[in-house]
């Protein structure tokens, strides 16, 4: 267990170490630009990345002071979605709802960054941000996905060893987002 432990922790350190800070306060600076502008920022992400979706919304909301949301966090609505329209169309049709456009944001959490084939809703997600005009962030890991192809800015967690690629992307998700709402926090007091 020990040897487990330290290659972790080993792991860890390399992926700090491998951060692309111009890529972190670019979206910094997106982030800022966007509450100047009182636009609204919608956090998406499946499994582990939901439930960091729904904390960073509290940080973005209290910390940063931008209005944000996280469409999985209303379990009646994606699940009524789910079971009438389907999975793919899950967090398009509540985006729709509320009217995402230019002066918005999306920011997506995911280990992959969605496909054809894995996490089809962040994909249709990011195509429907594109389509309106809303600018598309990321934080995402394994070869970055749909998202890292098609965001204005996008953060690549690099991946270690299978074993650990989904609990270090977790993890960095919530390093960087409390980054940038850390900063922001900052910035709005100067």
């Amino acid at each position: 267990m020990q040897d487990f432990i330290d290659r972790y922790f080993r792991e860890a350190g390399i992926v700090l170490a491998s951060l692309d800070k111009s890529v972190i306060a670019d979206m910094i600076g997106r982030l800022d630009d966007l509450r100047r502008r009182g636009g609204r920022l919608f956090i998406l992400g499946v499994g582990g990345s939901a439930a960091n979706a729904s904390h960073a919304v509290n940080d973005f909301r209290k910390i940063a002071d931008i209005e944000a949301y996280a469409p999985t966090d209303n379990v009646a609505e994606l699940t009524a979605r789910i079971n009438d329209d389907g999975w793919d169309t899950s967090l398009t049709e509540s985006l729709k709802v509320s009217r995402l456009d230019r002066d918005d944001m999306i920011l997506i959490f995911s280990v992959g960054g969605g496909s054809e084939n894995t996490s089809v809703n962040l994909v249709q997600a990011v195509d429907h941000a594109k389509f309106v005009g809303a600018q598309v962030l990321g934080v995402v890991s394994r070869d970055g996905g749909h998202t890292l192809r098609h965001a204005d800015a996008c953060l690549l967690i690099p991946p270690q060893a299978e074993d650990t690629v989904t609990p270090l992307a977790e993890a960095f998700q919530a390093v960087v987002w409390h980054l940038f709402v850390t900063a922001l926090a900052r910035n709005g007091k100067e």
